[in-house]
């Protein structure tokens, strides 16, 4: 018998607003849906008397420091999120990374193989790259899903702490670190990064599929 605890999805804002007892109703409601506004609940009473509310009452808070702050429901998928993974045969081996629409899964860019390569090194430079490919848009809403805690931490702290050694044939990827670690900290993410869940979830769409 699951353990998993029943939740119930307000949608205010997709293909048909209302209320759902389930996670993939929802989806259909909101992916691909510009300006999809929901958010999970843990009773349909709650969930009820949330759909007679603004959207911005659950999701916005106010304080004296910070005057508006997200607050992203990390129990569902952003349905405007782009994914990225890499891929290395061997570690260290040939490294590759990529990103890709979270729903639709159209490839928006692709880098490597490049040799000598570790898959911490791929997943922060796709992670840079697609904070940087989103800001030169001009957008900062689409979220960024990574299933690289180590990533993660390297672009907060932006530095990367690694023990690959530097050879001839890896030079270039020192050089893109470098260069990565340079542009984090000089443009501020504005774009949230999220962990995917690939426990609830399954395997990150951006995956090479190589396990």
């Amino acid at each position: 018998m699951s353990s998993k605890k029943k939740k119930y999805y307000v949608v205010w804002q997709g293909v048909n607003p209302g209320i759902y007892d389930n996670w993939t109703d929802t989806q259909l409601q909101i992916a691909g849906y510009p300006g999809a506004k929901y958010k999970s609940f843990k009773t349909k009473a709650e969930a009820e008397s949330a759909y007679g509310d603004q959207y911005e009452e659950h999701v916005v808070k106010k304080d004296k420091k910070t005057p508006v702050v997200q607050e992203y429901d990390k129990s569902i998928i952003e349905p405007n999120s782009i994914t990225v993974d890499a891929a290395c045969s061997g570690n260290p081996g040939d490294m590759e990374y990529r990103a890709v629409e979270t729903y639709s899964g159209v490839e928006l860019f692709r880098k490597g193989p490049f040799k000598r390569g570790t898959n911490n090194i791929g997943e922060f430079l796709a992670l840079v790259h697609a904070a940087a490919q989103l800001k030169k848009e001009g957008n900062t809403k689409t979220t960024i899903y990574t299933d690289s805690r180590t990533a993660m931490a390297w672009v907060r702290n932006k530095r990367v702490k690694t023990t690959l050694t530097k050879t001839k044939s890896n030079e270039i990827l020192f050089t893109m670190v470098a260069r990565a670690e340079k542009w984090i900290k000089e443009n501020p993410i504005k774009n949230p990064i999220l962990k995917w869940d690939t426990k609830t979830w399954g395997e990150i769409p951006a995956d090479f599929g190589r396990k």
